[in-house]
């Protein structure tokens, strides 16, 4: 059994993963997707949010994931393209 201080523990170590920057390649690798598809999704403004500072692009992996679930369906029925 975990003691209080190990869940808040595990918990901020969590947040400290799902908060931390990661480049487009660690990125594309999360959603499963090529470097280059989420290239042409920031163009577009297709894909998830991310930070860029000069020639740098950064993604936080909770926005990969809150942008990931926003696009999961229960089946190919449901899906809905409006």
């Amino acid at each position: 059994m975990l003691t209080t201080a190990h869940s808040q523990d595990g918990s901020a170590a969590a947040q400290d993963y799902l908060n931390g920057f990661i480049d487009e390649k660690t990125a594309a690798d999360f959603l499963c997707q090529s470097v280059r598809t989420i290239q042409k999704w920031r163009v577009t403004g297709y894909g998830p949010k991310f930070y860029k500072s000069g020639r740098s692009v950064r993604y936080c992996r909770s926005d990969l994931l809150e942008w990931a679930n926003a696009r999961r369906h229960d089946s190919t029925s449901s899906y809905n393209t409006a």
